[in-house]
């Protein structure tokens, strides 16, 4: 008679079945689908608003930079804010003798953020093929490499660059992390990530309020020959969460 407690027995009864812990059925009557709002009718300014509200930063003692990102904003959207990000992030932190990405609580972003952010992180040359994307739907595997070119200059490979995690960690954040580990780029200092994916499809079951959540893409790292999905990404150093910060700044 209780749908939702319905749902909570058929997502046991998948897990159990196939051990993939992001399967999950759900009863939403009230559910919409969520479409993204179209690029062109949101101005710069707002736009760099909406950012600045998921990205925080700071220059701390023993000029460490600071970086608290909760979404990883995709290819398009960087390039129509990138002279606003430059002022407002990244001109603050580039001087800086090493930095903390934190993505203790980031569970969202776009494929096309990966090659932005670990770009950051390497050389202009030689390209380095970071990601490889497979979309079942369209049975197409995408390569994500690193880009020749940046807006404004590379944080570069020397500087010690460290990023927290927390299990919360979700998806695109969690790939990033993971590129920039066996890129040996990047130490990862809290908790084991989420191990979540890439690209999830809400699909509705039938004539009904129920809905499967299912993983409709992987991704599979050219180093590894593994992904990050389900088991998530381990961390070089250990700590509970809230701890992850501190432990950081004393490596």
């Amino acid at each position: 008679p209780d749908p939702g407690t319905l749902a909570s027995v058929l997502t046991e009864g998948v897990k159990n079945t196939i051990g993939d812990s992001r399967v999950k059925v759900t009863y939403e009557p009230e559910y919409v689908p969520a479409v993204p709002p179209a690029m062109p009718d949101i101005p710069p300014e707002q736009l760099a608003g909406m950012i600045k509200a998921t990205v925080k930063v700071e220059v701390l003692d023993g000029n460490i930079a600071y970086l608290k990102i909760q979404h990883i904003i995709g290819e398009e959207m960087a390039q129509k804010v990138g002279p606003l990000l430059l002022e407002y992030i990244w001109d603050k932190v580039l001087p800086t003798s090493a930095m903390i990405l934190d993505f203790r609580s980031a569970v969202s972003g776009e494929l096309s953020g990966i090659p932005y952010i670990v770009s950051y992180y390497t050389d202009s040359e030689p390209l380095i093929h970071i990601d490889s994307v497979y979309d079942r739907p369209s049975d197409i595997t995408t390569e994500l490499w690193s880009m020749p070119t940046l807006l404004g200059k590379r944080y570069g490979t020397s500087k010690p660059l460290m990023i927290l995690t927390s299990k919360n960690t979700l998806g695109v954040a969690e790939d990033v992390a993971y590129c920039l580990k066996n890129l040996k780029r990047a130490t990862i200092v809290g908790e084991n990530t989420a191990g979540g994916t890439v690209k999830i499809d809400k699909i509705k079951v039938g004539d009904t309020d129920f809905y499967v959540s299912v993983p409709v893409a992987k991704s599979i790292n050219p180093i590894t020959g593994k992904s990050w999905e389900i088991d998530g990404v381990a961390p070089h150093v250990e700590v509970p969460a809230e701890d992850a910060l501190e432990t950081a700044v004393a490596i």
